[in-house]
C-alpha cells in the first residue's frame, strides 16, 4: 500500500528530533494544501504592466519584415520590443549559444518568441499583440529526426553558419552530437553479423518513444523591477539561478551583478525550468519602461513555451546464449531535439552511456544522435535519456527471456551488474548495486488479491476496472498481466562538469536560543530541500531552531535542481558549511575558556544546544556564543568525471548510479484497449534515507510519470505542429489512475555521498513505464513498440 516506505535506518548520533533521518513537516506544505502558498504567478506590484509574447504561428519561416506600429498606436501600450532592441547577445543557450532572444533572421518552430509586448493591462497587451504584422516566407519544415541525422540533402535549421562547432560531439550538417560506445569485440572492428552467428538466440526490434511533456501545474511565471543602479531584479520560477543569470545578463549587456535573481514559488519542474523562457523578455521590458513587469504564461503558451522529453526511435539488437548469457547487443538511437540544442549534448551522453543498462554484455556497439529539427525544441526532464533507452533495452530482456523460456527475473539476474562491474564506457561501479537481491524482493512482494468474479448479487466496483466509472466492462474480456523493469540512472552532473553547490551557514543566539540559518542558491521546486536542508543543519549544529533563507544570487551557486543530485550536493554543502561553523565555535569556546585542555577537538561536538563531549556537555552554545555570530561559507564539489572519448565513449563519466526495480500488475480489455494499473511496487536503494516520507512521495512521484507515459502521455507533433497543447488533449495520470504502490527501500550507502544518500528522485521514472508496458504485454501477447501504448497498439490494429 501507499505511505511510508519499508526501511531498516540507524539514526544518527547527534540527530534532533527532526534532523536527518526523520520525518518533519515541510514549511511550505501546510501552506500549498490549504492554497495559501505564493506562487511566482501570484506576484504583485501596485505599479506593474503586464508583458506578453507573440509567437510565430510556423514551424519554420524566414523573417522578412516585422511591422509594430499599429500596436505601438495602441492606447496603454508601453513598450513593443523586437530582435532590434536587445541590448546584448542576440543568442543564449545551456550548452551552445544557438537560441535567439527574438527571433531575427527565421523561425525554426511553431510558437518562437518574435516580439514582447508591455502594457497597462493584459487584455490591452493581448490586442497589441494582434496588432504586430510580420511579413514570413513559409519554408519547408524538418520534422523527421532520421531524416534530419543521416539525409545530407536535409535542409538545415541552423544555416547560418555562425554557431559555435564542438568537435568532440561529431557533429555535421543537423548533427548536434553523435557519441558511439565500442566494447570488446566491436572495439576491435567486429561487425554485428560476425557475432550473430556466435549467439544461439537473435532479439532485434524497432522501438520508439514520444515526445512527453513535464506538465507543471504552475505555468512560467516571474517579475522583473527595475533598480536605481541601472539593473534589475527578477523573481522567478527557475531550476538555477545562476545559469539563468549568465544567460540573462550577457543578452541585456549587464554585468552579471547588475542582474539579482530571487526564487519565486515554484509549482514544479521536472527539467523544463532549467531553460529559459520568459526571463530574458521580462527584464527587457523593465529596462525599458522602467516599471516593473509581469509575464504569466497561460497553458497553450506553456506547451510553446518550454522544451519536452527528446523523442526516441531506437533500434536494439540482442544476442544471447542458450542459457540465457549476452552476448551482445547494438543499439542505435536517435533523440529529436527539436529546434534548438537546450540540453540535448548532454542527454545524448546519458543515453549512450547507459544506453543498456545495468547488465554485464561483453561486446557492445551504440551509436547516439542528438537531432535538430524544427520540431518543438527539447531538452531536460526527469530520466533525462535514460528514461527511452530503459524502455528499449528492458523490452528487449522481456522478449529474449520470451524466447529463451525463461522468466524473466531471472534472466535479469543471471546478467545483473553489480559492485565492481564496469558499465560500457569502462567506469567502474564502486558502490553497492545489490541489482539481484533488489530483482528478488520485487518479485516475492505480495500480489494483490485476484480480481473478484462479478454476479448479480455482487457487481464489480467499476473504479476497479479498466475504463472505471465510464461502464465499459463489468470484466468481460479483462486480462490480468505482470511485468517487471529495471533502471539505472546517473546522479548529479556527468562529463567533466564542475558541478558544485554552495552553503552560507549562520549560528547566533536570538532570543535567548541558539539558531541557525541556512543560506543557498538551491531551487525547491516542490521535491522537498528546504525541508532537508533544515534536517542537516539541526543534525551538525545540534540545534532545533533553523531558519531557511530565500534563495538567490547573493550567495555562490547551488547548481540545477536537477540530476537527482540537489540531496548530494547542496546537502553536502550545507553539511560542509554546518562543520566549519562547528569548528569555529569550538575554537571560540576554548578562546574564551570553556573547553578543558584535555580535550582535542575531534572529542567534542554539537548537540542539544550544547558543546558536547564523550562524558557529557561541556557549555551551552549561548554561553559559547554570547553576542557572536559565527558564519561559514563552503562550496561542496563531487569526485571528478570525465568526457567520454568521441570514437570508443569511455571515460568514467559519471558521479554516482542509483537504481529502481519496478513490478506492475495491470488488467487490460482486451477488447476495448483500456488499462487498469492494478498495482506499481518498487524497490529502490537510496544509500540513506533522509526523509521517509518524501522519499516516498519520490518515488510515488516518479513512478506516476513513469505510468504518464506508458499509458497516455505524448504530445502529437504532426509535421512540427503541436496537435494538442492543453491539458484537455493532452492527460495525464490523475488519482483515479494512480494505483496502490508498495515500496521497499534498502540503504546500502555510497562510500563518496554525503551520508551515503543517492539521489531517488529519476530512477521510479526509468523503471515503471517498461514494468507497465511488459504487464500489458504479458495480458495481450501483443509487442507494444511504442511508449505510450495506444488502444490500437493492444486491440490489435498495430503490429
Amino acid at each position: 500500500m501507499a505511505g511510508t516506505p519499508t526501511q531498516t535506518r540507524t539514526p544518527l548520533s547527534s540527530a534532533t528530533e527532526d534532523g536527518v533521518g526523520a520525518s518533519p513537516l515541510r514549511p511550505d506544505g501546510t501552506l500549498k494544501v490549504t492554497g495559501d502558498f505564493a506562487y511566482s504567478s501570484d506576484m504583485w506590484h501596485e505599479d506593474m504592466l503586464w508583458g506578453m509574447t507573440l509567437r510565430s504561428p510556423h514551424a519554420h519561416a524566414r523573417i522578412r519584415g516585422i511591422d509594430i506600429t499599429g500596436a505601438v498606436a495602441l492606447p496603454g501600450v508601453y513598450a513593443v520590443l523586437t530582435h532590434e532592441d536587445v541590448p546584448g547577445a542576440k543568442r543564449y543557450g545551456l550548452e551552445i549559444q544557438d537560441q535567439p532572444v527574438l527571433a531575427f533572421d527565421k523561425v525554426r518552430y511553431r510558437g518562437e518568441p518574435v516580439a514582447i509586448v508591455a502594457a497597462d493591462h493584459p487584455e490591452t497587451a493581448r490586442r497589441a499583440l494582434d496588432r504586430i504584422h510580420v511579413d514570413y516566407e513559409v519554408l519547408e519544415p524538418v520534422h523527421d529526426p532520421r531524416r534530419s541525422a543521416f539525409d545530407e540533402d536535409c535542409p538545415r535549421v541552423h544555416s547560418d553558419g555562425t554557431l559555435p562547432v564542438h568537435e568532440e560531439y561529431n557533429q555535421r550538417g543537423n548533427l548536434v552530437r553523435h557519441q558511439p560506445v565500442r566494447t570488446g569485440a566491436f572495439a576491435s572492428g567486429a561487425t554485428p553479423a560476425e557475432l550473430r552467428a556466435q549467439a544461439d538466440v537473435v532479439v532485434t526490434t524497432d522501438y520508439e518513444v514520444g515526445m512527453q511533456d513535464q506538465a507543471f501545474l504552475g505555468p512560467e511565471s516571474g517579475m522583473a523591477v527595475p533598480a536605481e543602479d541601472g539593473g534589475v531584479d527578477l523573481y522567478i520560477a527557475t531550476q538555477w539561478l545562476h545559469v539563468d543569470q549568465s544567460q540573462i545578463a550577457p543578452a541585456l549587456g549587464l554585468a552579471e551583478d547588475k542582474v539579482r535573481l530571487t526564487l519565486a514559488g515554484v509549482g514544479g519542474a521536472f527539467g523544463a525550468r532549467e531553460d529559459l523562457s520568459m526571463q530574458i523578455h521580462a527584464c527587457m521590458l523593465a529596462l525599458r519602461t522602467g516599471r516593473p513587469v509581469k509575464i504569466v504564461y497561460n497553458r497553450e503558451e506553456s506547451f510553446y513555451g518550454h522544451v519536452h522529453r527528446h523523442p526516441a526511435q531506437m533500434r536494439y539488437e540482442h544476442g544471447a546464449l542458450s542459457d540465457g548469457t549476452l552476448l551482445y547487443a547494438t543499439l542505435e538511437i536517435v533523440l529529436d531535439g527539436g529546434a534548438y540544442a537546450s540540453a540535448t549534448p548532454a542527454v545524448v551522453g546519458v543515453a549512450s552511456s547507459l544506453g543498456m543498462g545495468p547488465y554485464e554484455i561483453p561486446n557492445v556497439s551504440v551509436d547516439a544522435y542528438g537531432v535538430y529539427t524544427t520540431n518543438p525544441p527539447c531538452g531536460a526532464m526527469r530520466g533525462f535519456g535514460a528514461v527511452q533507452a530503459c524502455f528499449g533495452y528492458e523490452s528487449q530482456l522481456d522478449r529474449l527471456a520470451h524466447r529463451l523460456g525463461m522468466h524473466p527475473v531471472d534472466l535479469r539476474i543471471k546478467n545483473a551488474m553489480s559492485q565492481g562491474s564496469r558499465i560500457i564506457t569502462g567506469q567502474e561501479i564502486d558502490m553497492p548495486l545489490p541489482m539481484a537481491e533488489m530483482l528478488e524482493r520485487a518479485r516475492n512482494l505480495p500480489m494483490p488479491e485476484p480480481r473478484a468474479v462479478p454476479t448479480e448479487s455482487n457487481p464489480p466496483d467499476l473504479r476497479t476496472l479498466p475504463g472505471g466509472v465510464a461502464n465499459t466492462t463489468h470484466g468481460e474480456g479483462v486480462v490480468r498481466g505482470v511485468g517487471y523493469g529495471v533502471g539505472v540512472k546517473n546522479i548529479c552532473y556527468s562529463e567533466g562538469f564542475d558541478d558544485y553547490s554552495t552553503a552560507r551557514v549562520r549560528l547566533e543566539v536570538i532570543g535567548g536560543e541558539p539558531t541557525a540559518l541556512v543560506h543557498t542558491a538551491a531551487a525547491e521546486v516542490g521535491q522537498g530541500l528546504v525541508t532537508v536542508k533544515g534536517q542537516i543543519a539541526r543534525t551538525e549544529l545540534g540545534v532545533e531552531r533553523v531558519t531557511i533563507h530565500p534563495s538567490d544570487t547573493g550567495v555562490g551557486s547551488a547548481g540545477s535542481s536537477s540530476a537527482s543530485r540537489q540531496s548530494y550536493m547542496t546537502g553536502g554543502a550545507v553539511q560542509a558549511a554546518c562543520a566549519a561553523v562547528r569548528a569555529s565555535v569550538v575554537a571560540l569556546a576554548r578562546r574564551r575558556g570553556l573547553v578543558p585542555s584535555e580535550l582535542a577537538d575531534s572529542e567534542l561536538r554539537l548537540e542539544g544546544g550544547k558543546l558536547v563531549a564523550a562524558a557529557g556537555p561541556v557549555a551551552a552554545l549561548e554561553d559559547v556564543l554570547d553576542s557572536e555570530v559565527v558564519e561559514e561559507t563552503r562550496e561542496f564539489h563531487h569526485r571528478p568525471t570525465q568526457s567520454l572519448d568521441p570514437v570508443h565513449g569511455q571515460g568514467n563519466s559519471h558521479t554516482q548510479f542509483a537504481m529502481c526495480v519496478h513490478r506492475a500488475v495491470v488488467d487490460v480489455d482486451t477488447e476495448l484497449g483500456l488499462v487498469k494499473v492494478v498495482s506499481l511496487d518498487a524497490v529502490q536503494d537510496v544509500g540513506k534515507i533522509l526523509h521517509p516520507q518524501q522519499l516516498a512521495g519520490q518515488i510515488e512521484g516518479g513512478a506516476t510519470q513513469g505510468l504518464g507515459l506508458a499509458l497516455m502521455e505524448e504530445i502529437q507533433v504532426d509535421h512540427s505542429e503541436i496537435r494538442n497543447p492543453s491539458f484537455t488533449d493532452y492527460l495525464i495520470p490523475t488519482s483515479l489512475d494512480t494505483p496502490p504502490m508498495r515500496h521497499e527501500i534498502l540503504e546500502n550507502p555510497d562510500p563518496n555521498a554525503p551520508y551515503g544518500l543517492r539521489g531517488a528522485g529519476e530512477p521510479p521514472t526509468l523503471s515503471s513505464t517498461p514494468a507497465i508496458i511488459a504487464a500489458i504485454r504479458d495480458a495481450t501477447g501483443r509487442p507494444l513498440t511504442h511508449a505510450p501504448v495506444r488502444v490500437d497498439d493492444i486491440v490489435g490494429l498495430h503490429t
